[in-house]
């Protein structure tokens, strides 16, 4: 199948994930409640950050389900976050800043988040690479030049969202099922 074809489609059963690699369509299923959980928290931090954090316009958008322009085709990021364009992004034209996997336990989606996603969302221009691992209870974000593992308990800082902090035990806790409330960021 063709970028192009690729695409062109409007029409997607929203069960299933589609990417293009090689030319090859990779179709998935969705993702499961403990991926779409702890990313709906994301979104909801991130989104709390744009409305009342003094510095929170510098992140233009963020979204989930996104897809992104690699060399080898189409990726399908679990959540992406643009910053610093002064404008909204248009997706698929703004490369995002940030884009951001919620790992699956088999090995295959593992190596496909830590390894193969890895190189193709810095190629593509992605600046941070954030995967997040309810699974070892860690967050991995690589940058072209750095990697850095962020422990369950401690808060993370990223450069691109000025007065941003994530303690990924948010995240887990939301995956597993249980109240998030009691965090304070």
């Amino acid at each position: 199948m063709s970028i192009e074809e690729f695409d062109a489609v409007s029409d997607w059963d929203q069960e299933y994930r589609y990417e293009l690699l090689h030319r090859v369509l990779i179709v998935s299923p969705a993702p499961g409640y403990g991926e779409r959980n702890p990313n709906d928290e994301l979104g909801f931090l991130l989104r709390t950050y744009w409305y009342h954090h003094p510095q929170g316009k510098v992140m233009n958008n963020t979204v989930s389900e996104q897809y992104i322009a690699t060399s080898a085709g189409r990726r399908r990021a679990d959540r992406v976050v643009w910053t610093g364009l002064g404008r909204l992004p248009v997706p698929m034209q703004d490369v995002p800043t940030i884009a951001i996997e919620f790992t699956s336990d088999s090995t295959r989606d593992r190596k496909r988040d830590y390894e193969t996603k890895r190189e193709e969302y810095l190629e593509a221009g992605v600046e941070e690479y954030w995967v997040i691992d309810r699974f070892r209870r860690t967050m991995t974000v690589f940058r072209s030049d750095d990697k850095l593992i962020v422990a369950e308990q401690e808060m993370y800082q990223s450069p691109l969202l000025p007065g941003f902090e994530l303690t990924p035990a948010r995240l887990f806790a939301v995956a597993d099922g249980l109240d998030a409330s009691a965090f304070t960021n």
